[in-house]
């Protein structure tokens, strides 16, 4: 015999001679009878176990023996993952099956897993649940890079750590409730997951109601089959038979776990009941479970205060005193009785509650429980559930903002619904934050809002914080490390309070940050003409035509033709040195109208500057004008488009161009319209329109007949009479009018311009007095042949210069298409640029985390690198489903030329050095001496919303936000950004600059230093830090 079964028979040395003894083989009378002595035997050994559990006490204990499980690297095939109870939904060992497809989809592998032994397996797969010592807490908890908390979640919040910290008085209660010969230590082999008076009677009862539905089931379960029952079974509830058995097995295996004694087994069984009961959900609060958090979440109690009340003998107690316990003893005694109808007793009928608890009372003090004076006291209380839990402290936003960043991350790796859900799985999350940087960044963040701070600093300087409020800027701060396979998130954190993550979550206009994207664009286009050209001879390239405009093919075609180096290093070096004006004096048409940019110094507006004196410097008119050579580089490289559309009137691209414009700047005003009368009925709809027009007969008569079209006459004439002057209407035949301006008599573009009102805006009241119900993508749908009709005056042949500016401002448009094409690839966030030459200087948003990506790419050379923050995953840690999950190591992607990289770090490198930011020139000391050279580029983001007259001048400026951005390198191993930002009007108080953040980069510099130092000096330094 072997397997498992063989095991255990060997843990019998009684059993394994008796198999084996030759009297078997006797004669039929010896046979005969040793079969009846050993039944008598059987026969008394089960009287003797229902009563003490002793036979049951040496299988069951010898049976744990071999049931057992390890953790192992690799993959598991011995590993059974529970059923869906409400235990192990919750903790997330039954959706571990869900969760492992995903992350390994998402490039996790797993590296450790558990294995079960062969008699575990076995049971396991028979259908009981699983077994090993159940925690009495868990939940998310987020470790930084070193293993040292950052996050930790734990629910329940209040629980037991021992038996003999529960009163005395809350056992002998729950015992009396539920499982009156429990700790009996003249049993100390009873099996407790089974009382056999009580399932006899539960069976009967059971087999009566089978009959007759009418019949009550009493319940036979004891305190170890419900936990098993809470813990595992579907829903918390015992569905069958069958599910009764297996509740019991499960419960009699884990009795026995420790050994043949089940008292000290008794005792944990209690413990854990009491610290596992559910008890419904609170508002405010979620799903309560356990005494000690229904306590608080029901009746606003503290555990410990009940506790030391309820453990407090009577005669040492005042009179208040007494009636507080008593207050105590039936809150307890409440959620005790409430467990057998959570939702019912607590939420829909406290009522019946207080009756089940005075009942209780009674019984209680009848049976010497509790004392009679208890009983009258606590039968003098009336309790009343709380509608929702007592409020908590408020969340420390900011000090949990990296984890928060992690728990958003995990959510739809792992398919979670909500950060709650999230919460409460048993796992452990390794992160590759940092948490003493984190928090002494975090620190730093908070003293410099105070003003005494900020002053002492010496940010009260121009271009930093000489204006405004030191305390109402917020700041944000990336960081993170070059790894041998990826890009490591060391920090992550700002002083916002509030849940958004300014460095991922918000759309800002960054400043002049821009042109590292648009320097990077630019060189990307210069290899682009020298994989195309530089395999020509001069000749060659002097018969090569270029469209109107494409300066950046012109100056490649020339400059190959005489270049001693045509190399590409050498190319791109010389296009750095390529020169635009600085000067204000010229407007540009861009973005469908005429604009006119400034630069930040005066003195620039009468240089010629370099490309890399322009980034290096941040000029902003050299960048238009490098914009704009960008813009005609593409504008007749995207495939249809050609020169021919604007000089050949008779070219059939014309019409759809001017087709898609109509289409395109119609929807722009149909959205404003939509906006105007979304929540309005259609007679609310009609009352605004008319209310913005000087309304004449004619106009109400066009507006009305178009808006209802099938409205008779004498609505019609009421219409009229309600909203023009009696003397108005006095010459005029309302029937005529009716007539005359019927929607038929004339087109929607003649309609628009006899009501002096946009045809579309008809168009749309028009529409939604068919379907009021109608959406923005049914109007835009339904509108489409409008917005055609009303554009009809732009087809005409008289129109060429109209229509041409219409084609070239859709040109633009498609270059730019073309440019967030290039800026995406090397991870710009959104999914358009503003078709505007000031997307080079910001105007088309970005984020910090974009940013630092982008320099990521540029510290790697030109590959993008897997950038992480979560770098292992342990599930179940000590559980038969413990499982832990680690990162893949994966190939970057080349997504920049080498040679591009190495040219714009250098740049980077210059705008330190030489340029605007020369605040962190000298890079960073470390205590050895060692310096460690910074590279950068900054923005600042001054962002109005401007109104102009029909002439083009300025009426109105009202500032939105205001930005400060230095988006960094330290060395060859470190970058990130770090943001200043203050939102809305009251930004117009300050006047910081780019400067700003560079400062606060500079003075944040020795938090970093035991970071950023080798690493054999790194724990000197953190002693440092920490002093």
């Amino acid at each position: 015999m072997n397997g498992p079964v063989a095991d255990w028979i060997a843990d019998f040395p009684i059993i394994s001679r008796w198999i084996s003894l030759t009297w078997l083989h006797s004669s039929k009378a010896q046979r005969i009878a040793a079969g009846i002595a050993i039944g008598a035997v059987a026969a008394a050994a089960i009287v003797l176990d229902l009563k003490t559990s002793w036979l049951e006490s040496l299988v069951f204990g010898a049976a744990n023996r071999h049931i057992t499980y390890r953790l192992e690297e690799g993959p598991s095939t011995a590993i059974h993952y529970p059923p869906a109870g409400p235990y192990d939904w919750t903790l997330g060992y039954a959706r571990m099956p869900a969760f492992l497809p995903r992350l390994n989809a998402a490039g996790f592998h797993v590296e450790s897993q558990a294995r079960d032994s062969e008699l575990l397996s076995l049971l396991a797969g028979g259908g009981l649940y699983p077994l090993y010592r159940h925690k009495d807490q868990a939940g998310l908890q987020i470790l930084d890079r070193n293993g040292d908390p950052m996050y930790a979640f734990a629910r329940p919040q209040h629980v037991y750590q021992n038996f003999d910290d529960i009163p005395p008085l809350v056992v002998q209660t729950l015992l009396f409730i539920e499982n009156r010969n429990m700790l009996d230590p003249k049993y100390p082999h009873r099996n407790p997951a089974v009382e056999w008076d009580r399932l006899s009677k539960a069976a009967f009862d059971y087999g009566i109601h089978i009959v007759d539905a009418k019949h009550p089931v009493t319940g036979g379960s004891t305190l170890a089959t419900q936990l098993e029952k809470m813990r595992h079974s579907p829903g918390g509830r015992t569905h069958s038979p069958l599910e009764k058995v297996r509740q019991m097995t499960s419960a009699t295996l884990a009795a026995y776990r420790n050994g043949r004694v089940t008292l000290p087994a008794q005792k944990q069984i209690v413990r854990d009941y009491i610290n596992s009961i559910p008890l419904a959900a609170s508002a405010g609060y979620g799903d309560v479970t356990g005494l000690g958090d229904g306590l608080w979440a029901w009746f606003g109690a503290d555990q410990a205060k009940i506790d030391s009340l309820l453990s407090a003998h009577e005669s040492a107690l005042s009179q208040g005193r007494l009636k507080t316990r008593a207050r105590a003893y039936r809150e307890t005694l409440s959620l005790l009785l409430a467990l057998r109808a959570p939702h019912f007793y607590l939420v829909e009928n406290p009522r019946a509650l207080q009756s089940q608890t005075d009942r209780y009372l009674r019984a209680l003090a009848e049976r010497g429980v509790i004392s009679t004076r208890l009983r009258d006291l606590a039968l003098r209380e009336r309790l009343r559930p709380l509608h929702r839990a007592p409020a908590s402290a408020p969340p420390d936003f900011v000090a949990n903002k990296a984890p928060n960043a992690i728990r958003m991350s995990l959510l739809p790796l792992l398919g979670v619904k909500s950060t709650y859900e999230l919460d409460r799985l048993d796992l452990s999350v390794q992160t590759t934050l940092d948490r003493n940087a984190q928090q002494g960044v975090r620190q730093f963040f908070a003293r410099i809002a105070n003003p005494k701070q900020a002053a002492a600093s010496g940010l009260q300087q121009y271009q930093l914080l000489a204006q405004g409020d030191p305390s109402k800027v917020i700041y944000s701060f990336t960081l993170y490390e070059r790894g041998p396979h990826a890009n490591l998130l060391r920090v992550q954190t700002d002083n916002l309070n509030q849940p958004l993550n300014i460095n991922q979550d918000t759309k800002l206009q960054l400043g002049s940050t821009a042109k590292l994207r648009t320097l990077i664009n630019y060189l990307e286009i210069i290899q682009q003409l020298h994989q195309q050209y530089a395999g020509m001879a001069p000749a060659q390239l002097a018969s090569v035509e270029t469209a109107p405009g494409d300066r950046l093919t012109e100056w490649a075609l020339k400059y190959l033709a005489a270049a001693p180096d045509r190399s590409l290093k050498a190319m791109l070096e010389a296009a750095l040195q390529r020169k635009y004006s600085g000067s204000n004096g010229e407007s540009f048409f861009t973005g469908g109208g005429v604009h006119h940019f400034d630069n930040f110094e005066k003195q620039e507006d009468f240089q010629n500057f370099t490309v890399s004196s322009a980034f290096q410097n941040s000029v902003n008119l050299a960048f238009i004008r490098l914009m704009r050579d960008i813009v005609n580089y593409y504008r007749f490289r995207v495939p249809g488009a050609s020169q021919a559309v604007l000089e050949n009137e008779n070219d059939p691209a014309r019409r759809v161009y001017l087709s898609r414009f109509a289409g395109q700047e119609g929807q722009v005003f149909l959205a404003r319209f939509y906006d105007k009368y979304r929540d309005k009925t259609p007679d609310q709809s009609l009352e605004t329109l008319v209310r913005g027009v000087h309304l004449t007969p004619l106009r109400a008569a066009v507006i009305y007949r178009s808006v209802r079209p099938q409205a008779s006459l004498d609505q019609f004439t009421a219409f009229l009479k309600a909203h023009l002057p009696a003397g108005a209407l006095a010459a005029q035949d309302p029937a005529k009018l009716y007539e005359k301006y019927g929607p038929d008599k004339f087109n929607l573009n003649d309609r628009g311009y006899l009501a002096h009102v946009h045809p579309l805006e008809l168009w749309l009241l028009s529409y939604r007095e068919q379907h009021p119900a109608a959406g923005w993508k049914e109007l835009a749908a339904g509108s489409a042949q409008a917005r055609q009709d009303v554009y009809s005056w732009l087809f005409k042949s008289s129109r060429k210069k109209a229509q041409d500016t219409r084609i070239w401002t859709l040109l633009e448009q498609d270059a730019f298409a073309q440019i967030h094409a290039a800026w995406k690839r090397q991870g710009y966030p959104f999914d358009s640029l503003v078709p505007s030459y000031a997307t080079a200087i910001g105007v088309s948003g970005d984020t910090p985390a974009a940013l630092a990506e982008l320099t990521g790419i540029l510290v790697n050379g030109g590959v993008r690198q897997p950038t992480i923050k979560i770098d292992r995953l342990h599930f179940g840690q000590g559980t038969p489903t413990e499982t832990i999950l680690a990162r893949n190591v994966s190939a970057g992607e080349r997504v920049l030329a080498p040679e591009i990289a190495k040219l714009v770090r250098a740049e980077l490198l210059g705008v330190v050095a030489n340029g605007t930011g020369r605040r962190a020139h000298g890079g960073i000391t470390l205590p050895d001496g060692e310096v460690i050279p910074v590279g950068g580029k900054t923005g600042t983001g001054d962002n109005r919303m401007q109104s102009f007259s029909v002439r083009g001048q300025l009426i109105g400026s009202q500032v939105v936000n205001r930005t400060a951005t230095f988006v960094f390198t330290i060395g060859d191993r470190f970058y990130g950004t770090i943001l200043a930002f203050v939102p809305g009007p009251q930004a117009a108080s300050y006047k910081f600059t780019s400067a700003l953040a560079v400062e606060i980069f500079k003075d944040l510099t020795p938090q970093l230093e035991p970071l950023i130092a080798p690493d054999e000096a790194r724990a000197t330094l953190r002693k440092v830090a920490l002093k």
